[in-house]
């Protein structure tokens, strides 16, 4: 990984908090709140990649939706360059006032099948965005930047006039990138984007993300649950639960020398590829996740943790520098 230490903030979230009312009874009232997103705070510097981790609920996929506002923010910031590159809170901007920042941060969604219109043409799908975002363009220009796009994600340009359905997943997910990348945009969220992709072409759209972070001088925020795919395509690795971020650090760091007990449960839980060789140190939790609805007070993974203190209960930890850039939400390790 590149060194990005003289790079500056692309990005930074204080204390992001997402939380959707549930309402019931006769009279439709709320009766209570998940909080999907519990107070996140980070930054991302410009061409980094930053991984998100964490198990199926914890907030990781609402995080990217909320930074793009397609997800409502419940209050927090959220601080992007604009035009002028001048940092401006865009959480919770309405549709019109969040356009101009649009063309500049993008999404490639999870399912390359769910995610492409069915009814549209693979050139209709990777033009659409240029016909909002550049109306000064042409007809031919934009009939030329697709072709160009489509080439720069490895298709053909011939396979314009095609429909999704004509394409496998990996062809699919590629389709959804030169649609992300036609408003020429400096950041992406890209939400689990191999997930749904065989093992082989999951190398392939790594690599592709990787060469065009390159080329293009992007920044990602990487969401995934692979975390060999993650540690591969990251410079710096945030882990997630139940809402709120516990631990935060350089990739390899965080992979090697995990310190939240929930991180180093998280890593020991993947799959040896040698099957005869056991794991040393393997870390079983207890018990479920619970539910973002009636989360435990204080910190959230008290009622899994093996180090977990009576005073665990009375305050949510906050991220301290256990070592240089490396981060942890908890004061007992």
């Amino acid at each position: 990984m590149k060194n990005k230490d003289a790079a500056s903030n692309i990005l930074e979230v204080s204390d992001l908090k997402v939380h959707f009312p549930i309402h019931g009874g006769i009279f439709f009232r709320r009766i209570g709140e998940v909080k999907a997103v519990d107070g996140v705070s980070f930054s991302i510097k410009a061409g980094e990649t930053l991984g998100m981790v964490g198990e199926s609920g914890c907030g990781k996929t609402t995080v990217g939706k909320a930074l793009i506002n397609l997800a409502p923010v419940t209050s927090g910031k959220v601080m992007f360059p604009g035009a002028g590159l001048e940092m401006t809170n865009i959480a919770g901007l309405g549709r019109s006032a969040m356009r101009p920042y649009r063309s500049r941060m993008q999404m490639v969604f999870q399912d390359p099948y769910s995610s492409l219109n069915p009814r549209m043409s693979v050139e209709a799908i990777v033009e659409e965005p240029l016909q909002i975002h550049k109306p000064e363009m042409t007809r031919r220009e934009k009939k030329e930047k697709v072709a160009w796009l489509l080439e720069k994600v490895g298709l053909r340009a011939a396979y314009a006039s095609r429909y999704p359905h004509e394409f496998s997943g990996g062809q699919r997910q590629r389709i959804g990138l030169a649609r992300a990348l036609a408003t020429n945009p400096a950041f992406i969220i890209a939400d689990e984007p191999v997930s749904a992709l065989d093992v082989s072409i999951q190398a392939q759209i790594i690599n592709l993300l990787q060469d065009l972070q390159e080329e293009f001088g992007l920044t990602y925020l990487f969401i995934a649950h692979d975390l060999s795919v993650v540690e591969h395509i990251s410079d710096r690795i945030a882990v997630m639960y139940l809402g709120n971020m516990v631990e935060l650090g350089p990739a390899e760091e965080v992979n090697r020398k995990p310190v939240h007990p929930y991180t180093r449960a998280l890593m020991s839980a993947a799959p040896q590829p040698n099957p005869h060789k056991t794991r040393a140190g393997r870390v079983v939790l207890k018990g479920d996740v619970p539910s973002p609805l009636n989360k435990p007070s204080g910190c959230g993974f008290r009622t899994r943790c093996p180090i977990a203190r009576p005073e665990c209960a009375s305050s949510t930890p906050e991220l301290q520098e256990k070592s240089p850039g490396h981060f942890a939400a908890c004061p007992y390790v």
